[in-house]
């Protein structure tokens, strides 16, 4: 950690970035940001790389991307090297998650849907037993061996 004099103050990186103050420590305590430089009172102090690579973990998050895939996308950035394909391989696997749980979904809906067919209006009798969900399944039954 370098002492400087400039900066931006940990609250003034939440006013640019949108993230909490423990969120910006919690990222630099994975790893996801470098430690900041500090004053000589021992505050953190920020540059612009910090915004633009809280933006992008911003951003990324918004895709669905986990902390460790945003992590292993910034170290490559770090490098210099391209992430493009690590980048798309991450963007597919996270569509496929995606439509995954969009299958799953309209299969609920179409449960919901049909449950609310089944609603006979106005005049709806009390429920009987058993009509709304099934009835749960017994214990299994434990032998005694003697």
């Amino acid at each position: 950690m370098t002492q400087t004099h400039g900066g931006l103050s940990i609250t003034q990186l939440t006013a640019q970035t949108g993230f909490g103050p423990d969120t910006i420590r919690y990222y630099e305590r994975t790893g996801l940001l470098p430690p900041a430089a500090r004053t000589a009172g021992d505050h953190r102090r920020y540059d612009e790389r910090a915004v633009d690579r809280l933006r992008f973990i911003r951003g990324a998050k918004r895709l669905g991307l986990r902390l460790g895939d945003i992590g292993d996308l910034l170290a490559l950035r770090d490098t210099g090297t391209c992430p493009c394909e690590p980048a798309a391989s991450l963007l597919r696997r996270r569509q496929e998650e995606i439509d995954a749980e969009i299958t799953r979904l309209t299969e609920l809906r179409g449960q919901l849907a049909g449950m609310l067919t089944a609603i006979p209006g106005p005049a709806c009798p009390d429920p009987a037993p058993g009509t709304w969900l099934p009835a749960p399944a017994p214990p299994p039954r434990r032998e005694v061996i003697l």
